[in-house]
């Protein structure tokens, strides 16, 4: 069973989104909205996953919209749990972290859904009990109902901290992508600063997590940390920007495993590697790995692009 809910966007939305994973001043189609190749950075159906009804314009002016923030704890509509033996516990939001993100794109995205019914249909695929909390893993599918035309489809494997240990199935083991042992072909290098987590909130995830260090205390972090979004949509970006030409129609799919958390100020390093298939010449694979310092916070990456013709 899933449910549906109307998601709409203007372009000051997509704007907004492009500078706060890292889009550069010389990639003005995705941060001018003159430019004569404006468009909508292809990860973007990420955040509408997110309250998606909220994202509904409040109230149209001449130049602008205004879009008020959301109390995290706010109410929204979410599919039905399956009914398991035993029963898992009652979920608590307020501890939850990025498992898994799978995108894959099937048409880009307009710049604004201005007289159009966009709805994100959302289904919970499975809940899984491993020990230290439980996984929800749901499938989010972003729709133009007017043509009956799919845009794209998120899997998002969520992880509820300390919520485990009630006796259900551990679930399918997810196979890591193995990265080449050879050096990376390329190192791209991606800067956030102590305002990236308030800047990317903005977007539409108002989890205080993000923001104010007391919730990140609580479940045995330093304090604020990043939304595992930031870090996985800046390494979207170094991808297409190293092997797509900055061409956001270039993007099929990417996906990525959270690993460990990143903090505001820290700088990504994120290494590529190029897996050529002589059987699928029309696409390339790029396999990535991302690091702080030493330590890996995104495994298992794996990007699909369209080969320019």
């Amino acid at each position: 069973m899933s449910v549906s809910t109307p998601v709409s966007w203007l372009k000051r939305d997509v704007l907004l989104f492009a500078l706060s994973i890292g889009c550069k001043v010389d990639e003005l189609q995705f941060l001018y909205e003159l430019h004569p190749e404006f468009q909508v950075f292809p990860t973007y159906p990420v955040i509408l996953c997110v309250y998606p009804q909220f994202k509904q314009p409040r109230m149209f002016l001449q130049y602008s919209c205004l879009q008020e923030v959301i109390p995290y704890s706010t109410t929204l509509p979410h599919p039905p749990i399956p009914t398991l033996t035993p029963p898992p516990p009652a979920l608590d939001p307020s501890k939850v972290v990025d498992g898994l993100r799978h995108l894959t794109v099937h048409h880009p995205l307009p710049t604004s859904t201005v007289g159009r019914n966009f709805r994100m249909r959302k289904s919970i695929v499975g809940v899984y009990d491993k020990g230290s909390g439980t996984v929800v893993h749901s499938l989010h599918q972003l729709v133009d109902e007017d043509v009956g035309r799919c845009y794209s489809e998120v899997h998002a494997h969520s992880f509820y901290v300390g919520q485990g240990g009630w006796g259900g199935l551990r679930g399918p083991k997810v196979e890591d992508v193995v990265m080449p042992s050879r050096e990376a072909d390329i190192v791209a290098y991606e800067r956030s600063n102590t305002e990236s987590s308030l800047l990317y909130r903005l977007n539409g995830d108002y989890n205080p997590l993000h923001a104010t260090p007391e919730p990140g205390t609580a479940m045995g972090f330093p304090g604020v940390i990043m939304h595992g979004l930031v870090a996985w949509n800046m390494c979207a970006h170094a991808v297409i920007r190293s092997f797509g030409e900055s061409r956001g129609c270039c993007l099929v799919e990417f996906e990525a495993r959270f690993a460990a958390p990143v903090l505001p100020g820290d700088h990504l390093c994120i290494q590529m590697w190029v897996e050529d298939d002589p059987q699928r010449a029309e696409r390339i694979e790029v396999r990535f790995l991302c690091k702080v310092g030493e330590r890996v916070v995104l495994k298992a990456g794996r990007a699909l692009l369209k080969r320019r013709i």
